[in-house]
C-alpha cells in the first residue's frame, strides 16, 4: 500500500510516500480502507522535533492519528460483522497516513447514514475534543464566551456549540476571510487578534464586561492577554498551542480570583470517552446541527503540502488528505 513516512524529525519536505507492506489485523484490530484522513496542527509540531518525544514518536514513522473509511479485515477475536461498515479509526490510531490504517476495534465509531467520510475524519480530533471541552466548561445561556483561534478545526466548532449553547460569542481569528467565515458560524461579533487593541474591542464587544469563559486554543501571549478579559468567577480552557506553548496562565490569580482553569491535561480522554466524544460529534453533524468546517483537501502523496498550508495559517478549519 502506499502511505506517508516520515524518515527523521525536519520540514514538510521529510514527509515521503513510499510504499509499504499492507498490515495485518493482530488481536482485536481491524483494518480500514481510508477514504479520508485527519490533519491536525500538533502533527507539525511532533515532525519538526518539538514534541514528538512527548507524544512518544520518533523517526521513522508514519503520521496521522485518525481516519474514516470501511473496514476490510479483521484480527482474532473481532466480530466479522464489522467488515464492510463505514467507520471512523477514532482518535489514538497510529500511521493514518495511509491507504491502509490498522486500528483497534476499541477506537472503532460507525459513521451514521447521511454522514459523509470527509466530514467524519474532520470531526475524528476536533469533534472529540470540542464536545469534551464544552461538557467540561458547561456554558449556559447568556454567558459571555471569548474564543480565541475561531477560524480552527475546533475554533469553528466550538463556535457553533457556544452559540447553540445560547452564549454570546465572541470569536478571535486573523484576516478578513477567516473572521467572516466565524460570524457566518455564528459568532456575535469576530475580532483581528494580529491588530493592537484586540483585547479593548473584545470589551466593546460584550458592553463593556468581562468574559464568562475564554475557549483558548492558540496559548501564547494572547492566550494570556485573553486570560486578563476573563470575569472574577469565570472559567477557562487553555486548550491550544498553535503559537508553540501553551499560555503561562497564573494560577495563583485564577485562585485568588476564583477562576477555574482547565487545561490540555482535561482532554486527554481513553479509548472508551474517545468513542462516545467522537459519536455523539458525528451524530450531531448527521443531525445538521454542527458543521465542520474542510476548506482543504489534498492527495495523500501530498502531505508536505498540507503541513505547509497548516503551518502557514492558510487553511480556515480543516484540511484533509484523500488516499
Amino acid at each position: 500500500m502506499r502511505a506517508v513516512r516520515v524518515a527523521e524529525y525536519g520540514g514538510p519536505e521529510v514527509l515521503v510516500p513510499m510504499e509499504v507492506p499492507d498490515p495485518v489485523p493482530g488481536d482485536g484490530e481491524v483494518v480500514v480502507r481510508a477514504e479520508a484522513v485527519d490533519t491536525i496542527y500538533v502533527e507539525t509540531q511532533i515532525r519538526r522535533g518539538d514534541w514528538g518525544e512527548a507524544f512518544g514518536i520518533t523517526p521513522p514513522y508514519v503520521p496521522g492519528g485518525a481516519a474514516a473509511g470501511t473496514v476490510v479485515s479483521v484480527g482474532p477475536g473481532v466480530d466479522p460483522s464489522w467488515i464492510g461498515r463505514r467507520v471512523l479509526a477514532g482518535a489514538g490510531t497510529r500511521g493514518a497516513y495511509a491507504e491502509l490504517v490498522l486500528t483497534g476495534v476499541d477506537r472503532l465509531v460507525p459513521v451514521p447514514d447521511g454522514l459523509g467520510s470527509r466530514e467524519a475524519a474532520a470531526l475524528a480530533h476536533d469533534g472529540v475534543t470540542g464536545i469534551g471541552i464544552m461538557e467540561g466548561i458547561a456554558i449556559k445561556p447568556g454567558e459571555r464566551v471569548l474564543i480565541l483561534g475561531a477560524a480552527g478545526g475546533m475554533g469553528t466548532l466550538l463556535v457553533q456549540l457556544a452559540h447553540s449553547a445560547g452564549a454570546q460569542v465572541v470569536g478571535a481569528a486573523r484576516g478578513a476571510e477567516k473572521l467572516a467565515m466565524v460570524k457566518r458560524l455564528g459568532a456575535d461579533a469576530v475580532v483581528d487578534y494580529t491588530e493592537d487593541g484586540w483585547t479593548e474591542r473584545v470589551r466593546e464587544a460584550f458592553g463593556g464586561l468581562p468574559a464568562d469563559v475564554l475557549l483558548d486554543g492558540v496559548g501564547g501571549e494572547l492566550g494570556g492577554q485573553g486570560f486578563a478579559l476573563v470575569a472574577d468567577g469565570g472559567r477557562v480552557s487553555a486548550h491550544g498551542a498553535p503559537s508553540g506553548g501553551f499560555a503561562e496562565l497564573d494560577e495563583a490569580s485564577a485562585r485568588r480570583r476564583g477562576i477555574a482553569l482547565r487545561g490540555i491535561a482535561d482532554v486527554q480522554f481513553d479509548a472508551p470517552e474517545i468513542v462516545r466524544l467522537a459519536a455523539t460529534a458525528l451524530t450531531e453533524a448527521a443531525a445538521g446541527r454542527l458543521r465542520p468546517v474542510i476548506s482543504r483537501e489534498f492527495p495523500l502523496s501530498q502531505a508536505a503540502d498540507a503541513h505547509r498550508a497548516i503551518e502557514a495559517r492558510s487553511v480556515p478549519g480543516k484540511a484533509l488528505l484523500i488516499p
